[in-house]
């Protein structure tokens, strides 16, 4: 049984280096790491920049590793990066029997976390069939604010919960919700749903997971399996960010509009709004305010990009190289 780690660079900071470290001290080693460099334009942070990033972080630390363990850098043009299409470069890149993709920013909470992700799709988790892929559970950060902190708590609850095509009258879209931030994917039932798909500027996870759920398989929320990783964004962030989600949603809409919406977006504020009081942060409310108007007008741009101006779309997006 073997499986890699495989995990999308770009600009990497400290978050990365901690990320590295905990990966080569975990309890199961990875057989590969391959880590995507996304490349800008007129700048030296190509592989041997990044490789020397690692030494240096490796020679400092010194992770006890019972094996070796062969790190990968395959070099990206950022011009050609895309959600999918690079994290399904990777994937044939890949020759194990198992994939865990990560973000740069996302940080094991322990030393066990390959170990318990690989147990979720060889393990016996309940009396029917093993998933074929999982997601892991994601933490605030100490510094995310209080918004933040309760909304990943409120997305990423504390019960693990195994999903399946059956579920779409109870969760609706919401059974296609999957993250790559922390997933683990069977390699063989990857390719029978045909992988990521090669074009998307957002969701290549869910739209993955809709692929294997249709092909008859079940996901696992793995909440036991958890990692650090959180944003505090500004509402302009959040706008572009909800901008690249309509626009996903438009662009793959024979996925997304066949299921019922779950008004989860609805849930969070009321809720937040609830937590937030008993907290006595009424600044907090304010901010929550701006940030889901943010999102809301954002995402209903998103979902007419097709008619808006290029050039206007462009400057709406958090990818603008996408729409070239």
């Amino acid at each position: 049984m073997s499986v890699d780690v495989i995990i999308p660079v770009y600009k990497p900071d400290k978050k990365f280096d901690k990320l590295m470290l905990s990966l080569l001290n975990q309890s199961i080693l990875p057989d590969s790491v391959i880590l995507m460099n996304t490349v800008p334009e007129n700048t030296f942070l190509d592989a041997q920049s990044l490789k020397n990033r690692i030494r240096r972080n490796l020679r400092n630390n010194k992770p006890y590793m019972t094996k070796k363990v062969d790190i990968r850098i395959v070099d990206v043009p950022q011009k050609e990066f895309d959600h999918g299409g690079t994290r399904r470069r990777a994937a044939e890149l890949s020759k194990a029997d198992y994939m865990l993709f990560m973000t740069q920013d996302a940080v094991p909470a322990d030393n066990y976390l390959i170990e318990k992700m690989l147990h979720k799709l060889t393990g016996n988790i309940t009396n029917e069939e093993v998933p074929v892929a999982a997601y892991a559970r994601q933490l605030p950060a100490v510094n995310a604010d209080i918004v933040e902190g309760y909304t990943r708590l409120f997305n990423y609850p504390a019960e693990c919960r195994k999903k399946s095509l059956k579920d779409l009258e109870t969760l609706g879209i919401k059974t296609y919700f999957f993250s790559n931030v922390c997933a683990i994917y069977d390699k063989k039932a990857y390719l029978e749903a045909g992988g990521f798909v090669k074009k998307t500027i957002f969701l290549e996870d869910s739209l993955l997971c809709a692929a294997l759920l249709k092909k008859g398989y079940s996901v696992y929320y793995a909440a036991d399996c958890k990692v650090v990783h959180s944003h505090n964004y500004t509402g302009k962030q959040y706008f572009k960010r909800y901008f690249d989600l309509g626009v996903s949603h438009k662009q793959y809409h024979e996925v997304f509009d066949e299921v019922p919406p779950a008004k989860e977006g609805a849930k969070l504020v009321f809720s937040t709004i609830k937590y937030l009081l008993g907290q006595r942060a009424f600044m907090g409310i304010v901010d929550l305010g701006v940030k889901s108007a943010a999102k809301l007008f954002g995402y209903k741009l998103g979902r007419i990009y097709d008619k808006l101006p290029k050039a206007l779309v462009r400057r709406l997006s958090s990818n603008p190289g996408y729409f070239d």
